[in-house]
C-alpha cells in the first residue's frame, strides 16, 4: 500500500536528465487476463521505444511479483538512475503510461485523498457490524450483538406461563413495546460500541448501511463527532458479504467526491470573481505556485500541456520569452508543466484536488488555485 511518504519520496526523485516512466494500470482479473494487461503494457512500450531496461524491469515485475488478486498498480522505473517501485493498490487506475524528467505522481496524489481512512457501519434491530477501510483496503472489522429482539404472540402462552396472567401481559401492545425497548438499548449499545471503535481512527468519510428505519434510529443514538462524518447512507441487508457492502459503499464515496469537487471548483471560482485568495487560468496559477502562495491546486483529470521552468527558482511559465526575467538563466523547456506544477504544489505541502468531468472547471482554463495568502 503507498503511503504519504512513498508520495514524498517520488517527488524528491531527481533523474538529472534521464527518462522517468510511470505506469498505471487496471489488473483486475475479473475483467481481463493477466497476460492480457500484460500485452497491453508491451504495446505502451512499442509505442515509445528506447526504454528496453525499464521495460524489462516492469516485465519481471509482472511475471515473478505481482499479486494478480490486486485490481490495480502503479509502477515507476527510471534504469539509468536505479529506481524502479511498485505500488499495488486495491483501486483500480485507468491505463496510462507517461515518460518524463520526474516521476507522474498526479493518480497517486489522487488515490491518496480520494479513497482515505473511509468506515461502514451496518446496523438492524439487535447489532452492528464495522467497517474500516483505507485506500479500498479493509483494515479491521468487528460489531457487536444485544439483545434478540423477539415479537411476543397475543395469547396462546398461557399454557406454559402459569395462566392468564402471563397471557394477558402481552395483550395491548405491551410486547410490542417491549420489543421496541429491547431495540433501542440495543441501538444506543451499538452507537456506543462504535464509538469506541473508531476513537482512534482517522475515519473522514462514515457510511450506514441498513433499512432507513434501523439507520435512522440509529443515527439519532451517534455521538456528534461521528454523525458529522456520515456522507452517505445505503440499503443492506445485514448478513450481506462483505464484498458487497464495500462496493455499495464506494459508489456513495464516489457521489461524495463528485459532490465534494463541485463544491471545490465552486468556491474557487466565486473567491477568485471577489478578488480574495483564488486564481484561475493557467499563466496566474503557474505564478502563483512559483511565489509558494499555493495551498490547493484544482486540475482537470486528464489536463497536459507543455511549458518552461527555470531549474534554479522553480519558476513555472508557458512563455518561452519568460527568461529575460531570470537575467541569464537558461529556461529548460518540459512535456508537461502540468505535473511540473503537481509536484511543486505537493513539494511546498499544498494539496491537489484531480476533479473529473466539470464543465465549470473546463471554462475556466482547467486549472486554478486557492491560496495561502
Amino acid at each position: 500500500m503507498v503511503t504519504q511518504e512513498d508520495l514524498q519520496e517520488l517527488l524528491a526523485f531527481d533523474a538529472e536528465g534521464a527518462k522517468v516512466v510511470s505506469l498505471y494500470l487496471d489488473s483486475d482479473t475479473s475483467q481481463q487476463t493477466s497476460e492480457t494487461v500484460k500485452l497491453q503494457v508491451r504495446t505502451m512500450f512499442k509505442d515509445v521505444g528506447g526504454l528496453e531496461d525499464d521495460a524489462a524491469a516492469i516485465e519481471r515485475y509482472l511475471d515473478f511479483s505481482h499479486d494478480w488478486g490486486i485490481p490495480g498498480l502503479a509502477m515507476f522505473s527510471c534504469a539509468d538512475k536505479d529506481l524502479f517501485r511498485a505500488y499495488p493498490s486495491a483501486i483500480s487506475f485507468r491505463n496510462r503510461m507517461q515518460i518524463g524528467r520526474r516521476p507522474h505522481v498526479k493518480p497517486l496524489s489522487h488515490l491518496l485523498d480520494y479513497y482515505a481512512h473511509y468506515a461502514v457501519i451496518v446496523v438492524d434491530r439487535v447489532g452492528a457490524q464495522f467497517f474500516e477501510y483505507h485506500l479500498g483496503e479493509l483494515q479491521k472489522v468487528a460489531g457487536t450483538m444485544g439483545e434478540d429482539v423477539r415479537k411476543q404472540k397475543h395469547g396462546g402462552g398461557s399454557a406454559r406461563s402459569g395462566g392468564a396472567t402471563a397471557a394477558t401481559g402481552q395483550r395491548g401492545g405491551q410486547g410490542g413495546k417491549h420489543e421496541e425497548e429491547v431495540a433501542q438499548r440495543n441501538m444506543r449499545d451499538a452507537a456506543e460500541a462504535a464509538q469506541m471503535f473508531f476513537a482512534n481512527r482517522p475515519i473522514r468519510r462514515l457510511f450506514l448501511g441498513g433499512t432507513a428505519e434501523n439507520i435512522a434510529q440509529f443515527r439519532e443514538n451517534l455521538s456528534k463527532q461521528l454523525q458529522s462524518r456520515v456522507a452517505g447512507t445505503f440499503a443492506v441487508d445485514m448478513n450481506a458479504r462483505e464484498r458487497e457492502v464495500h462496493q455499495l459503499a464506494l459508489g456513495l464515496l464516489e457521489q461524495a467526491n463528485t459532490e465534494r469537487e463541485e463544491k471545490v471548483v465552486q468556491n474557487l471560482i466565486t473567491t477568485a470573481a471577489k478578488g480574495g485568495n483564488a486564481v484561475t487560468g493557467l499563466d496566474p496559477t503557474l505564478r502563483k505556485i512559483g511565489e509558494g502562495r499555493v495551498q490547493t491546486l484544482i486540475i482537470s483529470d486528464g489536463f497536459r500541456t507543455p511549458g518552461f521552468i527555470d531549474e534554479s527558482s522553480k519558476y513555472l511559465t508557458i512563455y518561452e520569452n519568460a527568461a529575460s526575467l531570470f537575467g541569464d538563466s537558461q529556461l529548460l523547456a518540459v512535456e508537461d508543466v502540468i505535473e511540473e506544477a503537481v509536484s511543486s504544489t505537493l513539494g511546498q505541502g499544498g494539496t491537489v484536488e484531480v476533479v473529473k468531468d466539470n464543465p465549470d472547471l473546463e471554462k475556466i482554463g482547467q486549472i486554478g488555485a486557492l491560496l495561502r495568502y
